[in-house]
């Protein structure tokens, strides 16, 4: 499978602005954001500390609102949050006391299923992300990356039209982080699920996504995006071939001259 997708359009950020009230005035984190995201395509967005990403991502979530423009999700604007928008965090957010099944069974059970569903469904996802030894196991008893799994199978279990993650494995050591990435991309390829993925680590963005948005350092804009037409299946000897490096030599340069920017 080639890198880029021809899906249809789920997905609208029409010109998108965002402005805190600081306490020294007005604080524009976004500043005229507009990209379209495809049906299935996965996405990574990279850029400088401070350039609006989260922010962006938490538009798209329903978590904040913009001050002008507007998302639009499969041609409805988005308003507040959504079942068909998964969303998960750098922080595993998963409830301490109940277990990894109960916890994946969680959003299910909010919207009705019924208990012979929500168990199969929810091993169905748990054995996807390899934990079906713990199904029964609290969050205190797993990793840092097993935690991260539960969220990542919690997410895909309610079937969401796009999932959003921000820095999901950005506190994570960088062997787990290498090994949860190469799971990330099977599960996407056997699931093929929309993502919008942020990150601080150019590497893992070229070998994630099939398109690499290069945000500008404050106030947020898009600077670039360049398409990934490194076909799939990808694993960690791709970081080794030349299309590979020449690509992060590229998006890494672009980042590094908005790092600049925010330094003056």
């Amino acid at each position: 499978m080639a890198g880029n997708s021809s899906g249809d359009v789920i997905v609208k950020i029409d010109h998108v602005e965002k402005i805190y009230q600081g306490r020294s005035g007005e604080v524009v984190a976004l500043n005229g954001v507009d990209m379209e995201i495809r049906e299935n395509e996965f996405v990574c967005v990279v850029g400088p500390s401070g350039c609006g990403k989260s922010t962006l991502l938490n538009i798209i979530a329903g978590l904040e609102r913009p001050t002008s423009g507007r998302v639009c999700v499969k041609g409805k604007e988005v308003v507040n949050p959504g079942s068909e928008r998964g969303v998960i965090f750098q922080q595993y957010a998963l409830f301490p006391w109940l277990t990894v099944k109960k916890n994946v069974k969680f959003g299910l059970k909010l919207r009705g299923v019924k208990e012979q569903e929500l168990s199969a469904i929810a091993d169905k996802y748990i054995r996807l992300v390899g934990l079906e030894e713990f199904g029964d196991s609290y969050p205190k008893e797993l990793s840092g990356g097993m935690k991260q799994r539960v969220a990542i199978a919690r997410a895909y279990a309610v079937n969401p039209e796009i999932l959003l993650m921000d820095e999901p494995f950005g506190a994570l050591d960088a062997q787990t982080r290498t090994q949860l990435q190469t799971e990330l991309l099977e599960t996407w390829e056997k699931e093929k699920k929309t993502c919008f993925f942020i990150t601080h680590d150019v590497e893992e963005a070229i070998i994630l996504a099939q398109r690499v948005v290069i945000m500008s350092a404050r106030p947020g804009r898009v600077k670039e995006i360049v398409p990934v037409n490194i076909p799939y299946p990808r694993t960690q000897e791709t970081k080794m071939t030349k299309e590979f490096l020449d690509l992060k030599v590229h998006v890494w340069g672009q980042v590094y001259r908005e790092f600049l920017e925010v330094r003056k």
